[in-house]
């Protein structure tokens, strides 16, 4: 690579207050990219319609980004202008008018950007997303995963590179603590919990898009973090934009974990095992002032930073001036 590596984990449904939301990390990701090679998780730089994603990031899910960093995967990024075959799968729950919205989406990313779609496959039954609140922290269950592993199987079959989900959620699930800016993601958790199922499977990239009965712009002035959710009646687009760039996963790739010259984690969130496997083989780790519903800081873990900053920009311009000083 020809810039330094950087992993910025800022995980979903557990609240932060940068990163937390809807793409809200996404300028600052971007702030970063310019001088490093970043290695972000997806719910950080999607945002509904928009995405901060591009070529100087590799878009990791949860169990991938914990993966690589327990050193059971290596990721090769794509380079400019080089995609993915991406395989999209719908909840067969999804009633046909919300169905079509997101079908729509698709050949308008499509026309407009080029992304590609390999094949796109209907689960054989409903999945069953159930949505909870565990201490404090986003999640829920799947009633029939083995409905996603089938499909997922079959569009690996026709080459898919990545995997969209798109599962029912039925009822929007608003939040007023989260619309204003000062609660959990309600839907995060689930997400996670869908992507993981499929990643830990198959080991290639999937990020998960919610489907509501509710299509509805809001006219509303929303808080800014939120925003992105609410002028367009899908997510879809950011998903199957970062998907279309997503690095590949293989033993043998370009990036390593040894590669990541810094980890960047908010300070309450240690628990990680991307943070427990960094402490383990030698990889800075850095922790920034960043609130969650988690209360796992270096002092209960044992677990000692590099450095610590009060803010993102503040970690930028000195690691920034560190790399260009060696």
């Amino acid at each position: 690579m020809e810039k330094p590596i950087v992993a910025i984990s800022i995980p979903t449904g557990i609240g932060a207050n940068i990163g937390g939301y809807a793409g809200d990390f996404g300028y600052i990701a971007r702030k970063f990219s310019k001088y490093f090679h970043v290695i972000i998780n997806p719910n950080a730089v999607n945002g509904g319609i928009l995405s901060a994603i591009n070529y100087d990031m590799s878009y990791l899910e949860g169990y991938l980004f914990d993966e690589f960093f327990r050193g059971n995967i290596s990721i090769t990024p794509k380079k400019p202008y080089e995609t993915n075959k991406i395989g999209v799968i719908f909840d067969s729950a999804i009633p046909k008018n919300i169905l079509n919205v997101h079908l729509n989406t698709i050949s308008a990313l499509k026309m407009v950007q080029g992304i590609e779609t390999i094949g796109i496959e209907y689960t054989d039954e409903n999945v069953g997303v159930e949505l909870s609140i565990e201490n404090g922290i986003s999640t829920g269950k799947i009633n029939n995963s083995k409905t996603l592993i089938k499909s997922a199987q079959k569009l690996i079959k026709k080459g898919a590179q990545a995997i969209a989900v798109v599962c029912f959620f039925g009822e929007d699930s608003d939040d007023d603590n989260y619309s204003n800016a000062n609660g959990i993601d309600p839907i995060g958790g689930i997400e996670a919990v869908i992507s993981h199922l499929l990643t830990s499977e198959f080991n290639i990239p999937v990020a998960h898009s919610p489907a509501f009965y509710d299509i509805d712009i809001s006219e509303k002035i929303e808080n800014p973090k939120v925003a992105s959710e609410c002028i367009s009646s899908t997510y879809l687009p950011s998903v199957m934009q970062g998907l279309s760039i997503a690095p590949k996963i293989s033993l043998s790739g370009e990036i390593k974990n040894k590669d990541v010259e810094y980890l960047i984690v908010p300070d309450d969130a240690l628990g990680s095992v991307a943070v427990l496997s960094s402490s383990e083989n030698n990889i800075k780790i850095i922790t920034i002032k960043n609130k969650t519903v988690l209360d796992v800081n270096s002092s209960k873990l044992k677990v000692t930073p590099w450095a610590h900053f009060e803010s993102y920009e503040e970690c930028l311009d000195q690691i920034k001036r560190k790399i260009k000083t060696n």
